[in-house]
């Protein structure tokens, strides 16, 4: 029995598919981050980072359909909740000095940058284009490939390698192997978790204001 055929339109083109598999589990891999081990989590990063931005680096970008952008998902609290899962796993390893930063030109210092960061940053992206993807509209799919394409060629995609670098350099690193204690004392963050905590300090705000 042979199989359905996709509808004969970009966005059900095999690349694309083939990125939008991707795209998903990238997204999940980052939102069940303290999930895993650091050792688990830096290992296998460095296998789907560079199959995210292969897959997205082949891909054409269409025509749009629509003058406005397509509808963003990701709130500020999924960006952090995605942000602080990675940094705390990553510790101390998390900051590394950027190369590409713009302002690296005319700095006499070196400027840090955040593998937590660039990676929420390339959540974000690939989220609200996943989420996008999901409404089954042609057209909205269409632009939304669109905005996600634009993005990684402007910002997401420098992202993505800039944390890769890192996270390389890590892996390759002599201490690597010697994080299982440090791992021990890292108390698992889940979303409750996570919201509780952005409440509490709200409330902590608030106290402070009275006084």
């Amino acid at each position: 029995m042979s199989s359905p055929q996709l509808p004969d339109h970009i966005v059900y083109a095999p690349p694309v598919i083939e990125f939008v598999t991707v795209v998903a589990e990238t997204c999940l891999f980052l939102e069940q981050a303290t999930e895993q081990t650091r050792e688990e989590f830096i290992t296998r990063s460095v296998k789907l980072l560079p199959l995210l931005y292969l897959k997205a680096s082949v891909l054409s970008i269409p025509e749009p359909v629509f003058d406005d952008q397509t509808e963003r998902f990701v709130t500020e609290e999924d960006y952090l909740y995605v942000k602080k899962q990675v940094e705390q796993l990553l510790g101390a390893d998390d900051s590394y000095l950027e190369v590409f930063h713009p302002d690296m030109a005319i700095s006499d210092t070196p400027i840090a940058a955040f593998i937590s960061e660039d990676l929420a940053d390339v959540y974000q992206e690939i989220k609200d284009f996943a989420a996008n993807y999901q409404t089954m509209d042609t057209d909205i799919m269409n632009d939304a490939l669109v905005g996600c394409l634009e993005a990684f060629g402007q910002h997401w995609g420098q992202k993505n390698l800039n944390a890769l670098k890192a996270l390389h350099a890590i892996l390759h690193s002599d201490s690597f192997l010697q994080s299982d204690e440090l791992e021990g004392n890292t108390a698992k963050l889940n979303r409750n978790s996570f919201l509780n905590f952005l409440h509490d300090e709200d409330d902590n705000v608030d106290e402070r204001m009275l006084f």
